[in-house]
């Protein structure tokens, strides 16, 4: 894959972001540009200013470990950053594709009966499956009834990134929206780095930055994110804020597929609201939120 360009503006937008000061190095004279010069680069990296500006030009294939270390050191990347560094060097010379589980283009996928049972079975806690995609694509009662505001298209599955910039409702259910936009645009960049040849990806990172500013200056800033554990704060419609710390696990039987569990702090206000949203659910329901969700193509 002809991954020049991605390549490069990664490169330079991380090279922008660190300071001479930060490599440990003077700061001499004006600067044409922020961050550090190519020459200061290759010097920490090792290898010499001529080799690290083919790879900055977006020459990844063939690179070895050692140099892609080496410049990991030296543009300070963070773990996410640094893996999706090797990632691209992968997409570069192939060997990403001979790794990736083979898709169907047109099948429609249903998750398993056992997947569901599991997430049925999780009853105190919202708990569902997404794809690199940002799609929701299987939830018991709790998560449906959590992202409620999700289910308004029948025919596919809630998506995160199309509600997060394109549905009003986004900014009063996520009180830190601007966060939840940093990251959900993280995501998609890993996920388009771990899976560059992923059609329906492009298709709706296309969507997104032809319908949304606010989507295209975050693609713009190639920032990547592991979506490990943490905590997100939000406000439902029905039962109002909840602080709720999240967990997320990748499904190895379902590769590309993760499962994130919420939970509440015990005897909080938000241990009170998510149980009064477990009520909620069980009398009224969300009227799309069946199983029928989960019919996401992966």
């Amino acid at each position: 894959m002809d991954n020049r360009a991605e390549v490069r503006d990664f490169l330079v937008s991380r090279r922008a972001k660190i300071t001479p000061g930060q490599a440990g190095l003077p700061s001499a004279g004006p600067r044409r540009v922020p961050g550090l010069r190519r020459s200061e680069v290759a010097a920490l990296a090792g290898v010499s200013i001529e080799y690290y500006s083919k790879l900055e030009r977006g020459t990844l294939a063939g690179v070895s470990a050692g140099v892609l270390d080496g410049i990991a050191r030296a543009l300070r990347l963070e773990p996410a950053e640094r893996a999706h560094l090797f990632q691209l060097a992968q997409a570069a010379d192939g060997s990403s594709a001979l790794t990736r589980p083979r898709r169907s283009a047109t099948r429609r996928w249903t998750p398993p009966a056992g997947l569901q049972w599991t997430l049925d079975a999780i009853t105190a806690a919202p708990a569902f499956v997404g794809n690199g995609r940002s799609d929701l694509v299987a939830a018991n009662h709790l998560a449906r009834a959590l992202y409620s505001d999700m289910y308004s298209d029948p025919t596919r599955p809630p998506n995160f990134a199309r509600f997060t910039f394109l549905d009003s409702a986004a900014r009063r259910f996520y009180p830190d929206w601007h966060l939840m936009a940093d990251a959900t645009v993280a995501n998609l960049r890993t996920a388009a780095g771990r899976d560059p040849l992923d059609k329906d990806l492009h298709d709706l990172v296309g969507e997104l930055a032809t319908r949304s500013d606010e989507f295209r200056r975050r693609w713009s800033a190639h920032d990547v994110r592991i979506h490990g554990a943490g905590t997100k704060r939000f406000h439902h419609p029905v039962v109002g804020d909840l602080t709720l710390a999240f967990e997320t696990a990748e499904l190895q039987a379902e590769p590309g597929l993760d499962l994130c569990i919420y939970a509440a702090e015990p005897g909080s206000p938000s241990e009170h609201a998510l149980s009064l949203l477990a009520s909620w659910a069980a009398t009224e329901g969300t009227r799309s939120g069946t199983t029928e969700v989960g019919e996401a193509a992966r």
